[in-house]
């Protein structure tokens, strides 16, 4: 199906909400619709996070960096982009859905390592915004998203 990125900031807040994730819901919900703009699929993600019993890790920088301990990004980002914003250049490991950590890496002209892989780097600098055009056109004239996984977000 074909929907705005303000219908999946909706979807995916009531989602959290239903799933007692208030703290960061509009935040949250905010980041997952920005990554569908960027041509991932941040419902996805959101899906296998909510099914996740473990949400919060406390985040402490040691000699090696951050460990995440597997924990989700959709949870941990707004607290990792504030260990960056302290300590800067950051190694992260134990990673879960880092994608989560894209969209504040682009606004705030950071690098970013490889998200999937299960550790990578955060910090360095970034020059332009490589999904401009992408948000743009998403914007514009929506994103699709797979009815099935709309559907299993909605209970």
């Amino acid at each position: 199906m074909k929907t705005t990125l303000d219908a999946i900031t909706a979807h995916a807040k009531a989602a959290l909400l239903r799933h007692q994730t208030e703290s960061q819901a509009d935040v949250i919900a905010a980041n997952c619709a920005w990554l569908h703009g960027a041509g991932y699929n941040g419902l996805k993600y959101l899906a296998e996070a909510l099914a996740d019993e473990v949400r919060s890790v406390a985040l402490e920088k040691d000699l090696m960096g951050l460990d995440l301990h597997g924990v989700s990004c959709a949870y941990l980002f707004p607290h990792i982009e504030a260990l960056h914003a302290e300590h800067g250049r950051m190694f992260l490991r134990n990673v879960r859905h880092g994608l989560f950590l894209l969209k504040g890496s682009v606004e705030g002209n950071y690098g970013i390592g490889c998200p999937v892989d299960p550790g990578f780097a955060l910090g360095g600098e970034r020059s332009k915004n490589p999904y401009a055009e992408k948000l743009e056109l998403a914007a514009r004239d929506g994103v699709d998203v797979d009815d099935a996984l709309w559907q299993s977000l909605a209970t």
